[in-house]
């Protein structure tokens, strides 16, 4: 065994040795061959070494984009200058309105309807340095030395206040957590975020202010929200002179505050107080759905502009001029210039076409009517009684007056409004329209005679007109307005449906909706279901059903279906009156430029007469519309309907109208009731031709002369006070 070890031992000795022999060997042959290489590279001529390609490319990259940046530079420092120059300007520019003193109101004999009342008034102009935290401790000094008297306030209008203390503020931020103050990189949000961030962590028991406190919030809030050199009035008191004084010698503690003269817009009680309309104050300023189109027409957001009614409609003529200041603060942010580039002055006034005296006569004529109706239980179920007045030919509304009646009420008030605004079925009114309807179409011609008879259609009750039961009778056009024919009115209805009337017959419904559009085209061509044109907002322009059948067709053809407005009958008439042209009626008469001390000052403009349309009539048609509505007053048969408008002092021409209406009693049973309604026109001694429209809505007594009453006694107010 010991032998075999040792010979193992000596074999793999030999093989070791000769192992590494061979590499030896090796080894000396590979670096005889590197030596070789290494010879013929020495030898080799050497080239001139080249740079990258990939190094030209960077080099290429860099040189464009050098160059690009010179083009953009040339084309904002040469070709676009003016924009980046602007953009400057405006970062460095604040361009602040300052609102003047509204126009005012007048009556047509120059009366004062509206007035602007000075007051003193706390104001506070922002600088454009002042921060939260002065602003607040100005508040609280002010407190101590005004009555403040505001405590409406919102929630952040609280937390607001509470964190304008600059040490308050800084505390809440740094009890932030972190993801309200930094984003996931850990970079600073905007400081609005975090500002906003901050009014989420106030708790509530921190803001929770006594009503003394409150007032100071509610100022505060005043002044933070006021845009900077713009100027706020503080909602105060009333100041007396012993706080004008020391607001005044304590000014330098009270940054931005001064004592100034400012205006309360004021509407004089009369019987035009309704129509004139309500103004915005300072802190309500632009109405909401308004203020992009105030804006851009150069308002700023706490202006006081019209909201309804004529101070809406003439916001532009009443508005004053603004004064506008142009103000640039240098980079570090003293005022470098303050400059006046457009001097305010105060707004146009307007004189109305209505005289308050003769306003005040027509109200009172209704009241005397509705009050000798519901004293007689004629009224009980009445809305009231409307009037409007017009100069026929050129749309002056001389007069609009109401009545409103509440159903059993044995009072009433005033109510213009309601002339514009409440529809009522008109009644037979309507009928010189319906004329000209039948004259347009060809259902009939000039004076053509037509039997007033009952009309009988298959299903239906007879249509009669109120005198048919003595008879049927042959009647003229004429004839058939002076004594309310309802029957020629409705065989006009049944020829524009194609049709002659047979008794017993079937209306057809093929050309319903062409007679039915023929009619009330033409009464809109006098007025009736469309806008008037009126200069005051709100105006309906009547009810005008969508679902009817061919007896409602009928039914219109003599007033009975469609409802109108009383200002809609009043142009109804005028366009009859005034040869034939539908005219726009118009409350304002002129713009003055405003005068010293509240005076009217000078006429700067009127308002034109402008005509809507021409009514589709000729002189001989409007000649027989004209001599109907005489015939209905002043005409001595007895069949006429008009009688008790007839004046000795005025001559009238009019037209009576009885609808037939329902009303609810308060146990809910229906109540038959009547529309009496009635238009007129007359010349007065002065020349001016008078236009009227009356409407009394469900009267209980369809013989009531109230309306026809109504209208005399308006005519004779006029012709006597003229």
């Amino acid at each position: 065994i010991r032998r075999q070890r040792q010979m193992c031992i000596r074999d793999r000795e030999y093989r070791g040795k000769k192992v590494t022999l061979f590499s030896k060997k090796l080894s000396q042959k590979w670096e005889k061959r590197r030596q070789k290489r290494k010879e013929k590279r020495a030898n080799k001529p050497r080239k001139p070494v080249n740079i990258s390609r990939r190094v030209y490319l960077l080099f290429g990259v860099v040189f464009v984009l050098f160059l690009l940046l010179f083009a953009r530079l040339t084309y904002m420092q040469v070709y676009n200058k003016s924009f980046y120059t602007k953009k400057l300007e405006d970062n460095s520019k604040y361009t602040v309105r300052i609102a003047s003193e509204r126009g005012q109101i007048f009556d047509a004999k120059g009366v004062a309807l509206t007035t602007n009342q000075s007051k003193d008034v706390i104001t506070f102009t922002r600088s454009n340095l002042v921060s939260s935290d002065t602003m607040k401790k100005v508040a609280e000094k002010l407190a101590t030395m005004v009555t403040l008297t505001e405590t409406k306030v919102t929630a952040r209008q609280k937390r607001d206040f509470y964190l304008a203390d600059s040490a308050t503020y800084k505390r809440v931020v740094n009890d932030l957590p972190n993801d309200k103050k930094t984003d996931k990189f850990g970079n600073k949000l905007a400081e609005a975020t975090i500002y906003n961030n901050a009014v989420d962590a106030v708790p509530d028991e921190a803001v929770d202010y006594s009503e003394d406190e409150l007032k100071i919030v509610y100022i505060y809030s005043q002044m933070n929200a006021v845009s900077n050199f713009s100027t706020v009035t503080l909602k105060t008191g009333d100041l007396t002179p012993e706080q004008i004084a020391i607001v005044a010698a304590k000014q330098k503690e009270l940054n931005g505050i001064t004592v100034a003269k400012d205006w309360e817009r004021h509407t004089v009680d009369s019987a035009l107080s309704p129509l004139i309309g309500k103004v915005s104050s300072s802190e309500a300023g632009l109405p909401q759905e308004d203020a992009k189109e105030y804006l851009k027409k150069g308002y700023a957001l706490n202006d006081r502009v019209g909201t309804s009614y004529l101070e809406k409609e003439y916001e532009e003529k009443l508005q004053g001029k603004h004064t506008v200041r142009e103000i640039t603060v240098d980079k570090e942010g003293e005022v470098a210039s303050d400059k006046i580039t457009q001097k305010g002055s105060k707004g146009n006034n307007l004189q109305l076409t209505i005289d308050l005296d003769f306003q005040k006569g027509v109200e009172d004529i209704l009241g005397q009517q509705l009050s000798s109706e519901i004293s007689a239980n004629k009224a009980t179920y009445s809305e009231g009684m409307y009037a409007v007045v017009m100069n026929a030919d050129t749309g002056a509304v001389l007069a609009m007056a109401g009545q409103k009646h509440e159903q059993g009420a044995q009072d009433f008030k005033a109510n213009a409004l309601g002339t514009i605004t409440d529809v009522f079925i008109p009644g037979s009114v309507v009928k010189g329209a319906t004329l000209t309807a039948g004259w347009r179409s060809g259902a009939i011609y000039g004076n053509q005679v037509l039997t007033d008879q009952p009309i009988n259609i298959a299903g239906s009750a007879p249509i009669t007109s109120w005198f048919t039961d003595q008879g049927s009778r042959a009647i003229t056009a004429t004839q058939a307005l002076e004594y309310s024919s309802n029957t020629y009115m409705v065989q006009i209805a049944i020829k524009l449906l194609g049709q002659q009337y047979v008794p017993g017959m079937a209306l057809s419904t093929d050309n319903m909706d062409k007679a039915m559009t023929t009619l009330r085209d033409t009464y809109a061509d006098f007025g009736m279901g469309v806008s008037t044109g009126l200069d005051l907002p709100g105006e309906s322009e009547g009810y005008i059903s969508k679902n009817y059948n061919v007896a409602n067709v009928l039914t219109e053809a003599f007033g009975q279906y469609d409802s109108y407005t009383t200002i809609q009958l009043a142009q109804y008439v005028a366009s009859i009156a005034n040869g034939g042209k539908r005219v726009a009626p118009h409350i304002v008469g002129g713009i003055y430029d405003a005068g010293a001390n509240g005076s009217l000052g000078t006429l700067a403009s009127t308002v034109d007469t402008r005509v809507l349309n021409t009514l589709p009539l000729d002189s001989e048609q409007l000649g027989l519309i004209q001599q109907g509505f005489n015939d209905v007053v002043n005409s001595g048969s007895s069949l006429a309907t008009g009688k008790a408008m007839a004046s000795s002092i005025i001559p009238i021409s009019g037209k009576t109208g009885t609808a037939e209406t329902y009303a609810t009693d308060a146990s809910g049973n229906s109540v038959t009731t009547v529309n009496l309604n009635a238009v007129a026109y007359a010349t007065a001694k002065d020349g001016t031709k008078l236009a009227v429209g009356i409407m009394y809505p469900h009267a209980l007594d369809s013989k009531s002369k109230a309306q026809q009453n109504a209208v005399k006694a308006i005519m004779e107010l006029y012709q006597n006070t003229h």
